[in-house]
């Protein structure tokens, strides 16, 4: 395989698992602040959300990393 190529399927694959990351996780803003109530509560990360996070952040450098290889690669 081509470096092209490997760089287009991990650029694919960092993108959905980025995706799919970031829709688990759960939202900072209740319904109410859209309205503009400020039921603000900031807690600290623990557990599988700090995992989660953490991996997410991961995830979106290897995608970032991806495509600028992509574009070096030509």
């Amino acid at each position: 395989m081509e470096i092209g190529a490997i760089c287009n399927t991990i650029t694919a694959v960092s993108a959905v698992l980025l995706i799919l990351l970031i829709l688990l996780q759960q939202r900072g803003a209740s319904l109410g602040a859209g309205f503009g109530a400020s039921g603000e509560l900031f807690t600290e990360r623990r557990g599988l959300e700090k995992s989660m996070f953490n991996t997410t952040v991961v995830i979106a450098f290897i995608f970032a990393l991806s495509i600028l290889a992509t574009l070096i690669a030509g």
